[in-house]
């Protein structure tokens, strides 16, 4: 007999419908095995959807940190307007070099200003010690000093710096650096006359005294070191100026040989000092004349010095000019 004949006939039966015979213990149960409790095999049902949050309400007005800016900006502007109107000077107002104040008036007042407070510190001698020895260095003669037309120059103009302008309103100040010139030629030629001078070592030299020239045989010993001095000098004097207060500087020293051979000084006298010293030199210009002897008048004027192991003459043009006066006041000449 085929299973479908069988199985046709029988009524189907929903699940949830009464059984209609009540099942016995350890019958399997109308939804699942024996024990199980009606419906613990079906699936749980779906939580509900939670209600979507309202949105936040909207503040009304602008926000009071976009206010609080906004304010700031302006006024930042405003300051800045109102310092660039107010400093209508060639040197901004409260520049200050060396906290000498400068600024809020033209070049010249500046470049008086600076001179008045800083002047005297630029020309004041150096201190220095050689060897224990004390010295002095000027600042003039060593090619050193501060150019008070330079530094205004380069503190003058208009500044557009929002800091400095509107710092210039309280009181802020503007900073500029001095212009301190420093011939370094000059300068080693002045330390190379000092390291003739001071120490132990005694260089060769001709001089030239009243009437007859005078020959000093050079000797070895300690000495200045003009190269390690040459940084300290440079330093010292821009001290000088920056604090206005002078202090001794010790000089490194060195072993020192004689630059001038006893043979170069034989020939320098031979060659010029004897004859320079010889008589009278006359200049006679425009139907007008001076005279220079040696008992008085050549040995202001005459000197020599070492340049590269060799003595060559110095003439010295203050004590010319002095000696000459106004002889030849009006004269003109043609120069060769």
């Amino acid at each position: 007999v085929s299973g479908d004949t069988l199985t046709s006939g029988v009524p189907a039966v929903r699940p949830d419908a009464d059984a209609p015979f009540p099942a016995g213990p350890g019958a399997p149960g109308p939804s699942g095995p024996a024990g199980t409790p009606p419906g613990a095999g079906a699936p749980a049902p779906a939580p509900a959807p939670r209600p979507a949050p309202a949105p936040p309400a909207k503040k009304k007005g602008r926000s009071k940190l976009v206010l609080l800016c906004v304010a700031l900006v302006g006024g930042v502007g405003i300051a800045y307007g109102a310092g660039l109107l107010l400093n209508h000077s060639d040197v901004p107002k409260s520049t200050t070099v060396l906290g000498v104040d400068i600024g809020g008036g033209t070049r010249d007042q500046a470049v008086d200003k600076l001179e008045g407070a800083l002047g005297k510190r630029s020309v004041a001698p150096l201190q220095l010690s050689v060897g224990g020895k004390k010295t002095t260095l000027a600042p003039e003669k060593a090619g050193l000093s501060l150019d008070a037309q330079t530094t205004v120059r380069n503190a003058a103009g208009s500044d557009y710096n929002p800091m400095s302008v509107i710092g210039s309103l309280f009181g802020g100040e503007r900073v500029a650096q001095p212009e301190i010139v420093i011939d370094e030629e000059k300068l080693r030629s002045a330390l190379g006359d000092l390291a003739g001078d001071s120490g132990s070592a005694v260089e060769s030299r001709i001089t030239f005294e009243p009437g007859e020239v005078v020959v000093v045989p050079g000797k070895a010993g300690q000495g200045l070191d003009v190269d390690r001095s040459l940084g300290l000098i440079k330093d010292a004097y821009r001290a000088q100026i920056e604090s206005g207060r002078t202090s001794t500087v010790e000089l490194p020293a060195t072993a020192r040989q004689p630059a001038v051979s006893a043979a170069e000084l034989a020939r320098a006298k031979k060659e010029f000092a004897d004859p320079a010293m010889s008589g009278l030199i006359t200049i006679k210009a425009g139907g007008r004349e001076i005279d220079f002897g040696p008992n008085r008048s050549l040995p202001r004027i005459l000197s020599m010095k070492p340049v590269d192991g060799r003595l060559v003459e110095v003439y010295n043009k203050e004590a010319i000019t002095e000696l000459v006066g106004g002889t030849f006041q009006g004269v003109l000449i043609t120069k060769g």
